[in-house]
């Protein structure tokens, strides 16, 4: 015990008299500067390493080299940079270090349809018959909101789906098993249709929709997949307001005819024209809380796609300062616009608006106002990366908004370069 004891008091001093000496023996300004945690790329971009004369720089020659006096990512995997005054060791620097990925930036606008999965209910109406006027779904329990997946063991695709069923129970005077998923839940529920002399047919007092359509903006392109990437948000529904759970979709092309220009309080919009019968870009395969994400061919992307692939620039790359946005404002033409970061938050946990930017190109702020609908999904570039794309705006600043970091975006076509690109070493 007395070992133990003289073991804890030994520990102690040594850690007193470190806190003590360390003031002395380094700058607490120089000490903050050296990152405890790195993530970089392997490119042939240095390391953002501290520079001071009086520390001696140590790394694993294995992941790291050093010429002229920089460090540079050499092999992928989890390294350490040791940093050294007086050969005593002062901070280390764990420094993860993933393959290069690049993508090629878009700006395009598109037209998008999204098919539901199940019909969505939307509303609900009064069904006159000879004796109560009701509305059956709204007397079954079910919601604005709720998802009609299956009625009679029949699968809901489609709106047309819905009639036939509620006909034929009618005529049999049954009830219609129907199961609707409402949140994370499914729910059964008993529908008794109503018979309306007026249109000569059975009725079960729903608004129902199966398909939503609109605008947007391509993010990215990635061509090793022929993975995209667009809109940074995702796609509700506009007056359930609540997500659409989706089995397809599909994208093509749009032109913009002219725009509504956003001021204080009012959000502007690119009004733009596409038939969703035109021939089909892309398909959509998620709707999640950073865009939606499919495939497109890549001879059809590379037809209205003139830009070359870019690296993609990690949260803790950006900068406060410059930066540009790729989005049309007029017809099918994808222009280059100036911005500024005003700041960036590195967030351990996902998030749709960890960039806050302000448009500062008198282009644009003369055509749009700033940012407007149809937007979102413009691609942000800074100094030669993608770092992120456009989310949000500001209601009551149209000229500034938020934006996406690109990292989250791409793991949403699959590709978690935080896992998938890390070499254990």
């Amino acid at each position: 015990m007395l070992t133990l004891n003289k073991m804890k008091l030994t520990i102690g001093i040594i850690s007193l008299i470190s806190i003590i000496y360390l003031p002395f023996l380094l700058n607490i300004f120089d000490y903050l500067a050296i990152p405890s945690h790195l993530t970089a790329f392997n490119n042939n971009e240095a390391l953002p390493i501290h520079k001071n004369e009086n520390i001696e720089v140590f790394a694993d020659d294995n992941y790291i080299m050093k010429q002229d006096n920089q460090f540079y990512p050499k092999s992928s995997g989890q390294s350490e940079i040791m940093f050294k005054k007086a050969n005593i060791p002062i901070k280390k620097t764990n420094v993860d270090i993933l393959q290069n990925k690049t993508l090629i930036p878009g700006g395009q606008s598109i037209g998008v349809k999204l098919n539901a999965l199940g019909v969505i209910v939307v509303g609900h109406h009064i069904v006159p018959d000879t004796t109560d006027a009701i509305s059956p779904g709204e007397e079954a329990d079910i919601l604005v909101g709720d998802i009609i997946l299956e009625m009679n063991d029949n699968k809901i695709k489609r709106m047309e789906d819905v009639q036939p069923i509620v006909h034929k129970a009618g005529e049999d005077q049954k009830k219609i098993n129907t199961v609707i998923k409402r949140g994370n839940e499914k729910i059964k529920k008993e529908i008794i249709p109503s018979y309306n002399e007026k249109k000569d047919e059975y009725q079960i007092g729903l608004y129902i929709r199966d398909s939503a359509t609109g605008i947007g903006t391509i993010s990215f392109f990635d061509e090793e997949t022929s993975n995209y990437g667009a809109l940074g948000h995702i796609i509700s529904d506009k007056i359930t307001k609540k997500p659409i759970e989706i089995y397809d979709g599909k994208i093509v092309r749009s032109t913009v005819t002219s725009i509504e220009k956003g001021d204080q309080g009012i959000p502007g919009e690119k009004q733009a024209s596409f038939s969703i019968n035109d021939k089909q870009l892309g398909n959509i395969t998620k709707n999640s809380p950073f865009g939606i994400f499919g495939k497109i061919d890549k001879n059809k992307f590379a037809k209205i796609n003139k830009e070359k692939a870019l690296p993609i620039g990690l949260a803790d790359e950006i900068k406060k300062g410059p930066a540009q946005i790729l989005t049309v404002v007029e017809g099918e033409k994808v222009e280059k616009f100036d911005i500024e970061v005003i700041n960036s938050t590195i967030r351990e946990h996902p998030s749709t608006k960890g960039i806050i930017i302000k448009v500062v190109d008198d282009k644009l702020l003369n055509k749009t106002g700033g940012i407007v609908q149809g937007m979102s999904g413009s691609p942000i570039i800074q100094n030669g990366k993608i770092i992120g794309a456009v989310t949000h705006v500001f209601v009551n600043d149209p000229t500034s908004g938020y934006g996406v970091h690109i990292e989250w975006m791409l793991k949403e076509t699959g590709v978690d370069i935080y896992s998938e690109n890390k070499i254990a070493s």
